[in-house]
């Protein structure tokens, strides 16, 4: 009974400061890092092919990130072309392009990750899954993607064709890199953002393209927040 009683009084003094605007101000105050402080969303296409389907929905999706806040700066990494042999734990220093990447993502500024890939089998690409797993050199300098927001982006061939199996799978790697991982925002709101490739082409896919927008919009939102309250 007492707890109840507590967790009444509680909801109620929270319900109270969100009536006067105390908890809504809060947030707003903590939702933009100070003006010049730069928060960085990067998009990592692992599609083997360049500027396909898999560049264009991560494309709307940080043109959504860039109208979270004036502070947000976007890039876009295409893997497509790139050294990203598949991962050898016993040949893990052997020269490949991830370096060059690895120091993007891990760079201070980069406040979120918008990881896409194409859906092959229900799964995510090859060249996906090498870069995840490369990615275990993040993890063991000092876990340099911790705290980091995450979403996941895929790209099937019809609606239904895996890719809320393929986000599952990378929101699983990116979990392991104690990043925190989001989904699609309102009002879709569902673990990322899944797309339909028509004959090469999603602008077509009216639903999947808003998922994409939200997912762009919400991690930014979230990274912002965070950028926030950590120099409050």
């Amino acid at each position: 009974m007492g707890r109840d009683m507590d967790r009444r009084a509680f909801l109620a003094a929270a319900g109270g400061l969100a009536a006067t605007g105390i908890v809504s101000g809060t947030m707003a105050a903590a939702a933009e890092p100070p003006v010049g402080q730069k928060v960085k969303i990067v998009a990592v296409s692992c599609s083997p092919r360049p500027g396909k389907t898999t560049a264009a929905a991560l494309k709307a999706a940080l043109e959504a990130a860039a109208k979270a806040g004036a502070n947000v700066e976007t890039e876009l990494i295409e893997l497509a072309g790139l050294n990203i042999p598949v991962f050898d734990p016993a040949a893990a220093d052997a020269p490949s392009d991830f370096a060059k990447v690895a120091a993007k993502l891990s760079d201070p500024a980069v406040g979120g990750i918008i990881v896409g890939t194409p859906v092959y089998f229900s799964n995510m690409s090859s060249l996906c899954k090498a870069f995840l797993d490369h990615c275990m050199a993040l993890r063991k300098a000092k876990f340099a993607l911790s705290g980091k927001v995450a979403g996941v982006l895929a790209v099937g061939g019809v609606r239904n064709g895996g890719q809320e199996l393929t986000i599952a799978g990378v929101l699983a790697a990116l979990m392991c890199q104690e990043m925190i991982v989001v989904g699609d925002g309102k009002p879709t709101a569902h673990s990322g953002a899944t797309l339909v490739n028509t004959g090469d082409d999603i602008s077509g896919d009216e639903f999947g393209l808003g998922t994409a927008v939200n997912l762009g919009r919400h991690v930014a939102e979230v990274a912002l927040r965070l950028a926030g309250a950590s120099r409050v």
